[in-house]
């Protein structure tokens, strides 16, 4: 009996042990089963992420190159085109004791010259070429001071010179961005003052730009870029993505600043 009794025991002891065993083994399985399936979904969504980043950089990429397209049509046919008609024009014989012909030939002659510097400005701004040239720094001085003429707007900069890039590619997004942005500012804004700074420190740039006007907020931003009225805010959006920057809108003592970062741009070339 008692040996009867030590067997069930015995048996008892090995079924729970097989049963703890079995228990402990599939616990196994679906902590693995998870991991795998949390690592597959990383995956997944580091692929979606590329693609999606592969995608953009291409977008962005083919709108530089219908801009350069674009640029070199209107500087070499429709600005030939004016200049040439520009000659003609001062052909003409006039009568110089007729007033009106005058007064008309004139008008007309000015505003020949305002439409081949108009060209020439748009083609400038589409092209990168004072970029490629100059650098960044340059290119946006110039197109801040080109766009300053043409308004009553004062434009100051205050930019790091110790920023040489050696990204040509990163250095086209962000004068995009800041393009797009004083764009903004003269639409939008109502300002009569803005100061454009940058620091470059750490292999990291900002860029900020100050306006006294209306400015952004970060909500709004946030929000505006996905609707159908704010393809500039989200082209400048997709650029930031793609430099893997930040871009912040704050209101600081009346004045609206709005902050540009781009960190390690220039370290993995060094």
């Amino acid at each position: 009996m008692k040996t009867e009794n030590v067997d069930f025991k015995l048996f008892l002891l090995l079924g729970m042990s097989a049963m703890l065993l079995l228990f402990v083994s599939l616990l196994f399985i679906f902590i693995f089963s998870q991991r795998k399936k949390l690592q597959y979904q990383k995956t997944l969504h580091d692929i979606q992420s590329k693609q999606q980043h592969q995608l953009v950089e291409a977008a962005v990429k083919s709108e530089e190159t219908e801009r350069h397209r674009i640029a070199e049509q209107l500087h070499d046919e429709v600005g030939a085109l004016l200049s040439s008609s520009k000659l003609h024009f001062k052909t003409m014989k006039m009568d110089v004791n007729d007033d009106n012909s005058l007064s008309l030939f004139d008008k007309g002659n000015e505003l020949l010259d305002e439409s081949i510097n108009k060209i020439r400005g748009i083609s400038h701004d589409l092209h990168s070429h004072i970029l490629e040239e100059f650098g960044l720094n340059d290119a946006i001085k110039h197109f801040a001071e080109n766009i300053a003429n043409s308004s009553l707007i004062r434009i100051t900069t205050e930019l790091d010179y110790s920023y040489v890039s050696n990204w040509p590619e990163k250095d086209v997004a962000i004068y995009r961005i800041v393009q797009e942005l004083l764009n903004n500012i003269f639409k939008h804004s109502m300002a009569g003052k803005i100061h454009i700074f940058s620091t470059y420190q750490n292999y990291s740039l900002t860029i900020e730009l100050v306006n006294d006007g209306k400015g952004l907020s970060q909500e709004n931003f946030e929000k505006f870029r996905f609707t159908k009225d704010g393809l500039g805010l989200k082209n400048i959006q997709n650029r930031i993505n793609l430099l893997k920057g930040t871009i912040t809108f704050e209101n600081i003592d009346n004045d609206y600043h709005t902050k540009i970062y781009i960190p390690s741009i220039n370290e993995q070339a060094n």
